[in-house]
């Protein structure tokens, strides 16, 4: 207490225990007494005297803002402050497929921070989750970094050129593609190079595919794309321009310049790539080269011996003119632009052409670009991943490696890729595999929003209102390039009256499912150079399902056209006689080749049209010359027999071919608008 010594001396015993006020007295032991220990609560009936009690030191709010506002005192933040994190790589790529660790890795930043982005954008993802890429782009500007879009073939062609020094590059061969008016002898012009005879086995005698074909000039080699020239094969004309280094323009001396050959210039200067001219037909008499020179001039291409720089070479593929020198002009120019590639590297290929083979399944006809492709190498091709099964060049035989500019069959697909499509060899295997999985569901999604199913009730609406009507229409062609520009064309025939529609297209023959999808949709169902099994034939039958079939786009053009306006002249319409497989093939003297059947269906009678097709695809058509039973010469064989049959100028029989026996004859044909 206060005024009172701390310590009085020992307590003797009797002594009597001196205490504070207001402190109770407690427990006594014997010998000494002891007070409360000062934790102990008092109790609650002795109130705690008022000069015990501590007062707290306070500052008022009023005082504290002031002092704050001086700057005597710091305010306390009991939250704590929020960092920017700024990206440490400004300008990134961002591609495809791109994960959060892939992501964090190319801002420099730590994949938790990222996460945590994420977060506050409301979506949760894991640090092996793939972004999208627009959700990548917002992501990243959040940090400060500044985003390009970059696909995942370009990004990794990106990586191996930063990676590959000046000195891998070697000499490459040019890539030549031909151009030019329908009919003026771009074919025929490649044939006279490779003495080969393509143009014949064309339907109608024009070129409906790209052709790839490498020759040797002398100790160098020299790559030729023929492209279509008729006007609906502008994008393939335009895919070939891409791939190309050196155009060689044909132009008739006889014709002039056409549409296509202005079209056909103006792919090549979008693309950049230097022309040569070939003034072809020279031989005929009403040629008039001059007048070809003066009608290219007007339009910017001044020939090199009227002072301009444009190589125009007189040329005849029939009579086989100058086509030396038209060779060495090509191998002139192409040294002047010093063409050279990595044979070194994983290959870069184009896709120029894509079919579905029975026998091989899906078959890309590639051009590569650059680096190398050989058996066995794993490869991306937009969302086909896949492996190089074998490699057939342009002349049919088996190689195990194809080098820089160099056009080849690719075999071990496991989809029909898409024509123009980058082909990628790839080593990062899991990489790949998820970026087609990331191209699939986006595929996928943008299929299905554009899908536009009619109800009832938007159909009976339409009907009332009596607006346009549709011409639904599913498409299947040999090849994915047909598919894709026929597509196109028949949807530029819409006017005001009848709206085209595309519902499918798709490569290889007419099946069963595409009859039923026509029954459902109310569509015609059009095949070019492809035929129906025949399970789809009784099925088109029997749902009576309009089927027509083509080999020539004019024929099919011109069909559509008189159709939607309901003028569609009285044809011949074909009757199905029966089918038979060629079982073995015969050569026999004085007869020639004999194919050796079995009638699968209907029967098959001397005189009738035939057509062989091979793999469903249509490789002749012609009429049945002989017909034998055994020894004997019949006029019918019925289904479930065997025969011989020799077919009118025609010896390219093999087996599992079919045999489709047909007659025509002249009906009334109504329009299907």
């Amino acid at each position: 207490m206060p005024g009172q010594p701390i310590y009085r001396g020992p307590i003797r015993p009797g002594q009597p225990l001196v205490r504070g006020p207001g402190v109770p007295a407690g427990p006594s032991r014997p010998g000494r007494g002891r007070g409360m220990h000062p934790t102990t609560p008092l109790a609650p009936e002795q109130p705690i005297p008022t000069e015990t009690k501590r007062q707290p030191k306070s500052r008022s709010a009023q005082q504290r803002e002031r002092e704050i506002e001086e700057g005597k005192l710091r305010p306390i933040s009991t939250k704590p402050k929020d960092v920017q994190v700024e990206a440490v790589n400004k300008d990134i790529t961002v591609g495809e497929g791109i994960t959060v660790k892939e992501l964090s890795e190319k801002l420099g930043i730590k994949a938790n921070i990222v996460i945590k982005r994420l977060v506050d954008k409301k979506i949760f993802a894991t640090i092996n989750q793939t972004l999208d890429v627009k959700t990548a782009e917002e992501v990243a500007g959040t940090f400060g970094a500044q985003t390009s879009r970059m696909s995942f073939e370009e990004e990794k062609t990106m990586e191996i050129e930063l990676a590959e020094d000046a000195s891998d590059q070697l000499p490459r061969a040019p890539v030549v593609t031909v151009m030019g008016h329908v009919d003026h002898g771009k074919t025929s012009l490649l044939d006279a190079i490779r003495a080969t005879n393509v143009a014949e086995r064309e339907a109608g005698g024009i070129t409906q595919h790209i052709g790839a074909y490498q020759i040797q000039h002398g100790d160098r080699k020299i790559v030729f794309i023929d492209t279509p020239g008729h006007e609906a094969f502008t994008r393939m004309r335009a895919r070939g321009a891409k791939v190309t280094d050196i155009v060689v323009l044909v132009v008739a001396a006889d014709d002039g310049v056409m549409p296509q050959t202005l079209e056909a210039m103006d792919h090549a200067k979008a693309a950049g790539v230097p022309i040569i001219v070939a003034i072809n037909k020279i031989d005929k008499p009403d040629a008039q080269p001059d007048r070809i020179k003066q009608q290219l001039s007007d339009r910017g291409l001044l020939a090199e011996d009227w002072g301009g720089e444009t190589v125009m070479v007189p040329v005849s593929a029939k009579a086989k003119q100058n086509i030396e020198l038209l060779l060495e002009m090509i191998l002139l120019l192409a040294d002047m632009q010093s063409l050279k590639a990595n044979p070194n590297r994983p290959g870069v290929c184009t896709i120029l052409e894509a079919k579905l083979d029975r026998g091989r399944g899906p078959v890309a006809t590639v051009l590569v670009r650059n680096g190398q492709l050989k058996v066995g190498d794993h490869f991306i091709c937009g969302t086909v991943f896949s492996k190089v099964r074998a490699l057939i060049n342009d002349r049919g035989d088996a190689v195990d490696l194809a080098e820089p500019s160099t056009p080849v069959e690719v075999l071990g697909l496991d989809a029909v890729p898409e024509v123009g499509e980058t082909l990628q060899v790839v080593t990062d295997t899991a990489k790949a595999k998820q970026i087609v999985v990331y191209r699939e569901a986006k595929a996928r999604e943008l299929a299905m929003a554009k899908s536009n199913r009619v109800s009832l009730e938007t159909l009976h609406e339409q009907l009332k209102e009596g607006e346009i009507k549709e011409l639904n229409v599913i498409l299947k062609a040999d090849v994915g390039g047909s598919a894709e520009v026929i597509g196109e064309t028949l949807q530029k025939l819409s006017n005001e009256k009848v709206r085209i529609r595309v519902l499918h297209t798709g490569v290889g023959a007419i099946t069963e499912t595409d009859v039923l999808l026509a029954s459902a949709s109310d569509a015609v169902v059009i095949g070019f150079n492809v035929r129906p099994d025949r399970q789809a034939s009784a099925t088109a039958e029997q749902e009576k399902v309009d089927v027509r079939l083509h080999t020539i786009i004019y024929d099919l053009t011109q069909e559509i056209k008189k159709a939607m306006t309901g003028l569609l002249e009285p044809v011949f319409k074909e009757v199905y006689k029966g089918r038979a497989e060629v079982r073995e093939t015969f050569r026999i003297s004085k007869v020639g080749m004999v194919a050796g059947c079995y009638v699968q269906d209907g029967a098959l009678q001397r005189g009738c049209e035939v057509r062989v097709l091979r793999d469903n695809v249509v490789v002749h058509t012609g009429k049945i010359e002989g017909l034998r039973r055994f020894k004997d010469d019949v006029s019918e064989v019925r289904n479930g027999l065997e025969c011989g049959v020799s077919l009118a100028n025609f010896s390219d029989v093999k087996p599992n071919d079919i045999l489709e026996a047909f007659v025509t004859e002249k009906v009334a044909n109504e329009a299907f608008v």
